[in-house]
């Protein structure tokens, strides 16, 4: 099962960028469809970005299609999110997580999430 360990939020000014980093346990990483979700305060946790096992497709929400860039490593066991032309509605807690249905606008999260990373867009 995919344990996730989330870094590189942080606090960034509106049109900055950041890059976020997802570390998975375990030799299973390279076989599951992966996907980054956000939850902002108050709100329930939305789809940002997901890729496939092999790095060879993805697909976005709309809110960060065009400015975020999803992408994986698998000999690393890991997972990026370039995030640029940040939004002050970009401020959440960013989570990654294996998912069921590739293809979904609403994925299912597939394994544990993990504490996330915090990334706040100030005005």
């Amino acid at each position: 099962q995919v344990q996730p360990v989330e870094s590189g939020g942080g606090l960034v000014q509106a049109g900055g960028s950041l890059r976020l980093s997802c570390a998975a346990s375990g030799r299973a990483f390279r076989s599951y469809n992966m996907a980054w979700f956000r939850q902002a305060p108050g709100k329930e946790r939305d789809f940002v970005a997901a890729i496939s096992w092999s790095g060879g497709s993805t697909y976005y929400g709309d809110s960060v299609k065009g400015r975020f860039t999803i992408s994986r490593d698998n000999a690393k066991n890991t997972m990026y999110l370039q995030m640029n032309s940040l939004k002050p509605e970009g401020t959440a807690v960013y989570y990654c997580n294996c998912i069921q249905v590739y293809g979904s606008t609403q994925p299912i999260p597939c394994g544990s999430w993990g504490q996330g990373t915090q990334v706040t867009v100030s005005s």
